[in-house]
């Protein structure tokens, strides 16, 4: 490969994989603040509930992706990859910033919830469209025998998003006080994306088409109906409904396990401060995400299929010993406390003329060096502990772990282990899902199984799997906290019988 074309692939695959880096910022940092947003944009009297309807809310941005996928993909195979993935940035950008100007609920009741809503399906819509093009016009670039590893940029740029989005966050808690944050600071990293947008915007306007669209065109060989050719014709539609049960949906739930679910996990499972978690996390995504490329690069020597499939069954096999040893390693009962340091301040808010918190805040030490806040709040009406729907009384415990930099590690470790399946599922996907499908239905094809898989299999996990959780939980479960699971492993299990069979190595050529 010459320099010159080596030189024009890394100014297509730079302006392509900042655009769309900068999108999965946009997209996680709801993610990432979920535990916050959940206290500022739902009712706070059920915090289980709240947290619920937030990753709820994260997850409709995911469920709308299809949707996206069909619409900007049908403008990318009529007018263009460079113009469709262009109002996708500016689309996804604006909504962020606004999310971030949004008043709480206690300023404007259910309007907050409802606007958060309606931002998330129009991020959600946004990215459905970005990844196909972006994956697309990197492709269309790259030589033959060398679409995995150039595509295999593109998808490390989902992993950096989110490790910046926590960046962010982790620097905005920095500058400010603890108070400051939760009153106003959680804002900063959703009015910051629109910077980076615009930064993204300049560099991409100077794009070319992509050479084989371009050639496509000039033959006046494109699709006029991009939406009947890619799913109304039978041959077509096979591949993909194979692209997604095979391929894609097994790979979504394999994603968000390792990053999503491994982050909700940490912090409300395990009860870890929210700081601790981001950095772990972000240590263990920076020592991850070179096996991206590194996959990339192996499926095209060695096959997408063999990759993906050996990335879906260790995640499958390993899921359940990989969270266990990560709960037993914060497991305070496993730990000796230091009674001598233990101590109870307790305190008392009056929320208004009738109502009244009494508050009482522990502090504990363990001889490993782990320490915890205890938060015990009791809700007070007319000097009566208040009771719930349930007829139970009033009373919030939220416990904050701050733990030894042992067990620091080990979680990095377990993180990252979940981060190889990562990058053995995702870094061939793009090659494997543009070499199914021609040139001039590629963006429509490839986009709609990846967005299925990822935003509706892959987005409602978080959700699903709390729910099976919260349910354990409550119904006395020991291993209450491994029921979230059972999710994503079926979910794999599935896709990987379905792409060992159905899947053929000769789809690699298929339209190389």
């Amino acid at each position: 490969m010459s320099d010159k074309k080596t030189t024009g692939i890394w100014k297509v695959i730079s302006a392509s994989s900042m655009g769309t880096m900068i999108e999965w910022y946009d997209f996680y940092i709801f993610g990432s603040l979920a535990v916050v947003l959940s206290t500022k944009f739902f009712p706070t009297d059920n915090p289980t509930a709240a947290f619920l309807s937030t990753l709820a809310t994260f997850a409709a941005g995911f469920v709308v992706r299809p949707f996206g996928a069909l619409f900007f993909g049908r403008l990318g195979d009529l007018i263009g990859r460079k113009y469709t993935f262009m109002v996708t940035l500016m689309l996804m950008g604006g909504a962020t910033f606004v999310i971030g100007c949004i008043p709480s609920y206690e300023t404007i009741g259910f309007a907050a919830p409802i606007l958060v809503l309606i931002l998330r399906l129009l991020q959600g819509l946004a990215l459905g469209g970005e990844y196909g093009g972006a994956a697309t016009y990197v492709a269309e670039h790259a030589p033959a025998g060398q679409k995995g590893y150039w595509t295999s940029w593109i998808q490390t740029t989902a992993t950096v998003g989110l490790f910046i989005s926590l960046m962010v966050i982790l620097i905005t808690k920095a500058s400010l006080s603890k108070e400051a944050f939760d009153e106003w600071g959680w804002r900063v990293p959703f009015w910051v994306s629109i910077l980076m947008v615009y930064v993204s915007y300049l560099i991409r306007k100077n794009m070319h088409e992509s050479p084989a669209f371009a050639k496509t065109k000039a033959e006046g060989k494109t699709s006029t109906n991009p939406l009947k050719e890619s799913f109304g014709n039978k041959f077509n539609l096979k591949f993909v409904l194979l692209a997604l049960f095979g391929a894609t949906m097994g790979q979504g739930v394999v994603w968000y396990t390792g990053q999503f679910y491994a982050m909700n996990f940490l912090k409300t499972v395990q009860s870890i401060d929210s700081s601790q978690v981001d950095m772990l996390l972000g240590v263990a995504l920076i020592l991850g995400t070179p096996f991206f490329v590194f996959f990339g690069w192996l499926s095209d020597k060695w096959g997408r299929k063999s990759i993906m499939m050996a990335g879906m069954l260790l995640a499958i096999l390993l899921y359940r010993p990989i969270y266990r040893a990560m709960y037993n390693s914060t497991d305070l009962t496993k730990k000796t406390e230091i009674v001598a340091q233990t101590k109870v301040v307790p305190s008392i808010k009056e929320v208004d003329a009738t109502k009244m918190d009494s508050i009482y805040t522990t502090t504990k030490a363990y001889t490993d060096g782990t320490t915890v806040e205890e938060i015990k709040t009791i809700h007070f009406e007319a000097g009566k502990v208040m009771v719930d729907d349930k007829g139970k009384d009033k009373i919030e415990t939220k416990v904050t772990k701050m733990i030894n930099n042992s067990d620091r590690w080990f979680l990095i470790f377990m993180v990252f282990i979940q981060v190889i399946f990562v990058t053995m599922v995702y870094g061939p996907i793009a090659a494997f899902l543009v070499e199914m499908f021609p040139v001039k239905i590629r963006y429509t094809s490839m986009s709609l199984p990846y967005h299925v898989g990822n935003g509706i299999f892959g987005g409602l996990l978080p959700a699903i799997s709390t729910y099976f959780v919260t349910n354990a939980k409550e119904a006395g479960d020991v291993e209450f906290y491994l029921e979230g699971l059972w999710y994503p492993i079926g979910i794999a299990a599935v896709c990987f019988v379905i792409g060992m069979i159905y899947i053929d190595r000769k789809i690699n050529t298929l339209h190389d």
